[in-house]
């Protein structure tokens, strides 16, 4: 098992089943629009998705920077694409990101940091981004976002 240190992005569709539920294959059909959308942002920022489970994208990135500016550039594209959208049939997205040492696993990514990504993913509000404290540090004076 090989061990590094990465940021690692965790994004999730808020109230995807209720979105489901109302109305199955135009989420399903926008759900691939979501996909498609992390992944262009996750490789113009040099990351790569590492898993994708429902609505949920795990991504990986060398620097906590890179990751940050994906996270950003996807909650705009997002926001973008769902104005098109009556208001209680948006998809709204909560981005977790942080720093840890993990396994890596022929690709696959595994340990505490992967779970802390989710569970920061779980703080953030609807549309917005929760970054560790570690991710804070390392991007405060590089980006010209408020935290």
């Amino acid at each position: 098992m090989k061990r590094k240190i990465s940021a690692i992005l965790a994004a999730d569709i808020v109230k995807y089943s209720a979105l489901v539920a109302d109305d199955e294959e135009d989420t399903v059909r926008r759900l691939a629009g979501y996909r498609a959308a992390f992944a262009e942002v996750t490789a113009r920022h040099g990351g790569r998705i590492v898993n994708t489970v429902g609505d949920v994208v795990l991504a990986e990135f060398a620097s906590s920077v890179d990751a940050v500016r994906c996270a950003l550039d996807a909650q705009e594209s997002i926001r973008l694409r769902e104005r098109a959208y009556p208001a209680g049939r948006q998809m709204h997205v909560r981005i977790g990101i942080t720093l840890a040492d993990v396994v890596d696993r022929d690709g696959e990514l595994f340990g505490d940091g992967v779970n802390m990504a989710a569970r920061y993913e779980s703080l953030a509000p609807p549309g917005g981004i929760c970054v560790s404290q570690t991710v804070h540090e390392q991007v405060a004076d590089k980006l010209s976002v408020a935290f």
